[in-house]
């Protein structure tokens, strides 16, 4: 759907009639076998790189923090090719191009993409919030691949081994199929692009397409991977030494076309621990099996912390809500706390945490991140699921990893109409339903994960300060929240990742 915004259409609208009157520009260099040739020489296609041929697709986000990350990030690129003194290629905020929910799981907004800049442009180069670019080591590192042939290229992430959250893909050997790292910056040629997109307009997306719904689907990175591979038909991730995850001033990274930013956001003073209420759910059965975990980690953190169950334990203690415990969904619950929170009988807070018995969380990294956001607005937190994203559906966050709310956004979603379906229906799903249905935004956070550590790829991991993982299975839980969650005492800094991680990578 072309947007309504004045602003993006007028964007767009001025590039096409620029780049209407660029000539073609034919390679001169000898022609190579097959368009998904992964040992690409390096060659230069172009005597001059143009930036004109670039489209910039800034991985954005709707929420008022994520959006003046983004528009920095563009100001910056666009100062970058003044300095160059060429023409200003199109920068684009992914959030604001269409009115899709799904877009940001980037297969839908790909035939939108190649409508506009299709005919004219070359490359289109997707980038993280957190993505600095060097404009001119990127256009050299662009150069050494012919721009007329399919391309898929990134920095390449591989599973060590077959994990569940990636729905055993090459159970056999996990590690052959690479996807790219988003944050390093991640390109596609406009032959591919094309095609890509008539392959979404000729057989839509089905109705289930789904980013990892409860461990059955598949992450975007892999998922955007496998599409683009399709069974072998088309080209696999070429590495691209230049894209790079390194930290923005490390000497490692002088070759390095892209770079990270801080890998914890602070924007101020922590949010201090009193205005996080926290939510465990839990049940009899695992009164005495994961509860003591979450009290030998991580709740000596927390300020105010109540245990939810269908059993009341005076030794914990828990809470009875009064609804039945499920072997699964417990939207019955979690609505039942929802309501609870903004009643009288807990104190008011900024900031509601609703986790599950088994989710190992660093409350202080968490109130290091929220500094970032204004509790004011309806903020709903965490690692971004999406539904049936190919037709309509919706975005939701996954409970495994947290879910993070502001007292804003339960009022809101408390005074609709929204309800759950049944006591075990799927409470993320749901949650996530309702806030489409309301028009609020589901904002995502690399920091927080559904799976154990093992279960993504180890440099995936190597550059987060990780706020949360979920699950106990096949572990020594402890000993992973040592390893992955303990910051070094009183250690307040975004890159205090304590050293036995440190050197775990």
């Amino acid at each position: 759907m072309i947007p309504e915004n004045p602003d993006v259409v007028h964007t767009v609208a001025f590039y096409l009639l620029f780049l209407s009157f660029v000539p073609a520009i034919i390679a001169t260099s000898s022609s190579r076998q097959g368009s998904q040739n992964q040992d690409a020489k390096a060659v230069l296609y172009d005597s001059q790189p143009d930036l004109r041929e670039i489209v910039f697709v800034i991985q954005s986000q709707s929420n008022s923090f994520h959006v003046s990350r983004a528009e920095r990030q563009r100001a910056d690129l666009l100062q970058q090719t003044q300095s160059l003194t060429q023409t200003p290629p199109p920068v684009l905020l992914l959030h604001s191009l269409t009115d899709n929910e799904g877009d940001w799981s980037i297969l839908p907004v790909l035939p939108y993409l190649s409508l506009l800049f299709g005919k004219n442009s070359s490359w289109l180069v997707f980038l993280e919030e957190e993505t600095n670019v060097k404009v001119t080591k990127l256009l050299q590192a662009l150069r050494k691949f012919d721009r007329r042939k399919e391309w898929f290229l990134g920095k390449p992430l591989h599973d060590e081994e077959s994990t569940i959250i990636h729905h055993y893909a090459f159970a056999e050997n996990p590690s052959i199929f690479k996807y790219p790292d988003f944050s390093a910056a991640w390109a596609l040629s406009i032959p591919l692009l094309d095609r890509l997109a008539n392959k979404v307009r000729d057989d839509p997306l089905k109705s289930d397409f789904t980013i990892d719904l409860k461990h059955e689907y598949l992450p975007m990175l892999l998922q955007v991977a496998l599409y683009i591979w399709e069974n072998g038909q088309g080209p696999r991730l070429t590495a691209v030494p230049e894209l790079c995850t390194e930290p923005e001033h490390s000497p490692t990274a002088q070759h390095c076309a892209t770079t990270l930013s801080s890998p914890a956001p602070l924007c101020g003073e922590p949010v201090k621990k009193e205005d996080i209420f926290v939510a465990v759910k839990t049940c009899k059965k695992f009164h005495t099996e994961r509860v003591p975990v979450v009290k030998k980690t991580w709740e000596r953190e927390a300020s105010l912390l109540e245990y939810y169950s269908d059993h009341t334990d005076p030794s914990i203690p828990t809470i009875d809500l009064g609804v039945p415990n499920t072997e699964r969904g417990h939207c019955g619950k979690t609505f039942a706390i929802l309501e609870r929170y903004v009643g009288d009988a807990v104190p008011k807070t900024r900031w509601l945490l609703v986790v599950d018995d088994d989710t190992l969380i660093s409350l202080p990294r968490l109130q290091m991140l929220l500094s970032c956001y204004d509790p004011s607005e309806p903020v709903c937190l965490g690692e971004r699921y999406g539904y049936g994203l190919g037709q309509g559906g919706y975005s939701y966050i996954t409970g495994g990893g947290g879910m993070v709310f502001s007292r804003t956004a339960v009022v809101r979603l408390l005074a609709s109409d929204c309800k759950c379906y049944s006591n075990d229906a799927p409470d993320d799903m749901v949650l996530g339903m309702c806030l489409n249905a309301l028009g609020l935004p589901v904002t995502h956070s690399s920091l927080f994960h559904q799976a154990r550590p093992e279960d993504y790829s180890r440099d995936f991991l190597a550059h987060q300060v990780p706020i949360s993982f979920h699950k106990h299975w096949n572990i020594d839980p402890i000993a992973v929240f040592n390893r992955w969650l303990k910051d070094e005492l009183g250690s307040t800094s975004p890159h205090g990742l304590n050293k036995s991680t440190k050197e775990e990578l």
